[in-house]
């Protein structure tokens, strides 16, 4: 028959997202720049584009999913769409070795940064106590991998209240983390501007702290995909790319820690 579809690729129809969503990001990170220089024009164009934008990427989500409920997610478009995360995942790794790589500049080479003082700590900075809050972070977050490859396992298994289960305890414990990261940014002992600790700090803990709470949207999403009905044993990529951004966000955690606080501190006088 002619025009029938033969081969298992998914050719996409026009879609307007792609553009509007360019547009909208460019309007947020306009506002944004204006918002930090005190303009007021930043004022209502960063609310406005990042509200557009989010309206932008569930509506191209959406056609998504409208196409996996179609059939058109072939096990050769699935293969396809984990690639992509996988180079998703990927380049946000390179986004973080950047801030690492400030860190370890500063910290491993003191004597040659002229803002460290010629040593790590900075003198008149008192880190922060790594085995207090951002221990119990830490073992927040290795609990939370447990649980999201609980429901992921019992998903696989057609257990739907498994699955829910298991979502909501990661959503939580999620929730828990940025609450507990908020309290100890509000009482830091150091500030984020005038030395380079607290800069490189709160720049590498700030944008993980960002991706915990997309990762936390990310399935909060899945959970109310889950009520509907949408993910089976057999088609489920969308939890399955929640659950390995939230296995990356852990990792990247671990890293953190180790580094910049335990390491990072070692030796100081930690905050009362």
């Amino acid at each position: 028959m002619a025009g029938a579809k033969n081969h298992d690729y998914h050719i996409l129809p026009p879609s307007p997202w792609p553009i509007l969503c360019a547009f909208s990001a460019l309007a947020v990170a306009a506002g944004l720049i204006l918002f930090m220089h005190g303009h007021a024009l930043g004022n209502w164009l960063l609310p406005i584009g990042f509200a557009v934008l989010i309206y932008f990427m569930f509506s191209w989500w959406g056609d998504v999913v409208k196409e996996a409920h179609a059939g058109d997610h072939t096990p050769v478009v699935q293969l396809h769409l984990r690639y992509g995360m996988i180079l998703f995942i990927a380049s946000e790794v390179m986004f973080f070795v950047g801030w690492f790589w400030a860190f370890f500049d500063a910290s491993l080479f003191p004597k040659a940064v002229e803002a460290v003082g010629g040593v790590w700590p900075p003198k008149g900075i008192a880190p922060l106590d790594p085995f207090q809050f951002p221990l119990l972070n830490t073992l927040i977050l290795l609990c939370s991998g447990t649980t999201v490859t609980w429901a992921h396992h019992a998903l696989i298994h057609g257990d739907r209240r498994g699955l829910k289960q298991g979502l909501w305890c990661t959503i939580l414990l999620g929730l828990l983390f940025s609450a507990i990261q908020a309290w100890e940014y509000i009482h830091a002992p150091f500030a984020f501007k005038g030395n380079i600790f607290g800069a490189t700090f709160f720049m590498a803990t700030g944008f993980h702290g960002f991706h915990v709470i997309v990762g936390t949207l990310f399935l909060a999403v899945c959970q109310y995909r889950a009520y509907q009905g949408e993910f089976t044993p057999r088609q489920h990529f969308g939890f399955e790319a929640a659950a390995w951004y939230w296995h990356f966000v852990d990792v990247v955690w671990l890293f953190l820690f180790l580094s910049i606080y335990v390491w990072g501190g070692w030796g100081a006088t930690y905050a009362g």
